[in-house]
């Protein structure tokens, strides 16, 4: 097993961080709870050690999860980074919140109801710290929204400092954040978002390792010693059986950036796992901050992503197709005033999406949610008791990397459903949950489930209708993220 790093050896003693401070229930009413937003990139849900990893160290996440709830079937509606964060900040999904002519452009009206602009407006300071990326209408004012922006991109992951060094971009974000804290007024609300670019690829730069992931410093050496194990669903006979369209899609092109040989797999992977690993010890700073300044007690703390991944899984790589890979991401919420045994530590299976945070954050708050959003509350998960009624089904789009990526569908417990509507002739997928979990067969051409294939297509229907329309217009461009 590879010795950790002193570095990270430090942060993981700070991984327990508050949990031993946890005291009676508290009335989640009032004071109004502060909220720390953790958001990573291109990262799919099994990636934690609290999720089952073999490999992958992710102490302060599974801290997290071991005195919080952890949601197991956590879904983005849209597996693209830019849509995905404007669902998180607008509570919608893109057919919903975009322009008509172009849907990954969030209108006028949907960007005025962006939920750190509403908390700002109750009296919440607000910040955004890292990758913001949502495409927003022309003269919005980000300070609307944000008292503290602090926007950062990768290409390069590591920025110079005035000193001449080099800091990679998710220690910069810890550093900022950790700013705001120090200067945070001790009698005020606040809401911070920290949107991590890691662990996207340098898609510009195809090195293997540090070239194509690159990673802090503090989690050098991580990994190295261990043979990374293949891809599970990485038999060609799975590729094969994929249809033109995805074999000749930017889904197999970047296979070949990242996954192609067996020593370039084994390089990358483990520099995408140090990515992970560097994001924890981030957050292990950030967190300590909090304790250290007294607001631990009282702040809820939020880790998800953007959207899925593939790992070198049905020879792919990225992200936007209908698998589950795609689409379910991580999703722990930990607040400290929900004490009970009964929710703390579990893992909700319950269908939960990314629109639900935002309606979320706003309910924690006390603020009004907007009809406007399209998701829940998911509040009762986290104090308990469960609610008596939950949705059943998600309705999932890709309205981008068209004609050939661009699809739409529902996904119940047991039947999934989506349709490739670029294609010439329209492309069908209806997979049995059930007895398919890994969605290898696709059943929409047997008369046998005709009728369920029936009821999918009309359930995605009433869906669209409710959401927006059927999209069409111009094809948008695509800017590699």
């Amino acid at each position: 097993m590879t010795r950790l790093p002193r570095a990270l050896l430090v942060l993981l003693a700070l991984s327990s961080w508050g949990f031993a401070r946890i005291g009676p229930a508290q009335e989640v009413t009032s004071p109004p709870p502060n909220i720390v937003f953790f958001l990573t990139d291109d990262q799919r849900d099994d990636t934690l050690g609290c999720a089952g990893h073999p490999i992958l160290q992710t102490p302060t996440i599974d801290g997290l999860a071991a005195r919080g709830v952890r949601f197991s079937n956590m879904f983005v509606s849209h597996s693209i980074c830019w849509v995905s964060r404007a669902s998180l900040l607008t509570g919608q999904t893109a057919r919903s919140s975009g322009r008509a002519d172009r849907l990954d452009f969030v209108r006028a009206d949907a960007a005025r109801a962006l939920y750190p602009q509403l908390l700002r407006e109750a009296g919440y300071r607000t910040g955004h710290f890292g990758k913001f990326h949502a495409r927003m209408p022309q003269g919005w004012d980000r300070a609307t929204a944000f008292d503290v922006y602090l926007g950062m991109h990768r290409d390069p992951y590591f920025k110079k400092q005035p000193d001449g060094s080099l800091r990679h971009e998710t220690e910069l974000i810890a550093d900022h954040a950790i700013e705001f804290l120090k200067e945070q007024p001790a009698d005020q609300p606040f809401a911070i978002q920290l949107w991590f670019n890691a662990a996207h690829a340098e898609d510009g730069d195809h090195r293997p390792g540090i070239g194509h992931f690159p990673w802090p410093q503090a989690v050098d050496g991580m990994y190295e010693d261990i043979e990374m194990p293949a891809p599970r669903l990485g038999d060609p006979a799975i590729f094969a059986a994929m249809p033109d369209y995805l074999k000749q899609s930017i889904l197999r092109e970047r296979w070949h950036w990242r996954w192609d040989t067996p020593e370039k797999y084994q390089t990358n992977l483990r520099a995408y796992f140090r990515m992970i690993s560097g994001i924890d010890g981030a957050m292990a700073r950030v967190l300590q901050a909090l304790e250290e300044r007294g607001f631990a007690d009282n702040t809820i703390v939020v880790y998800s992503a953007d959207n899925g991944y593939f790992m070198g899984d049905r020879g792919f790589a990225g992200k936007w197709a209908h698998f589950d890979e795609s689409l379910r991401v991580p999703l722990i919420i930990f607040d400290p005033r929900a004490a009970a045994e009964s929710t703390r530590g579990s893992v909700v299976k319950a269908f939960a999406l990314n629109l639900d945070l935002p309606a979320s954050f706003l309910a924690w708050a006390g603020v009004d949610i907007p009809d406007s959003y399209q998701g829940r509350d998911l509040s009762p998960w986290l104090h308990g008791p469960p609610p008596d009624a939950w949705r059943e089904d998600m309705f999932f789009e890709h309205v981008f990397l068209r004609p050939t990526i661009s699809w739409e569908g529902v996904r119940g417990e047991r039947w999934k459903y989506a349709r490739y509507f670029d294609q010439a002739v329209q492309d069908e997928w209806l997979h049995d949950l059930q007895t398919d979990p890994d969605e290898l067969v696709n059943l929409a051409s047997d008369p046998a489930y005709a009728e369920v294939l029936q009821a999918m297509r009309q359930r995605t229907a009433a869906y669209v209708a409710q959401y927006g329309a059927p999209v069409q217009g111009a094809l948008p461009d695509y800017t590699g993220n």
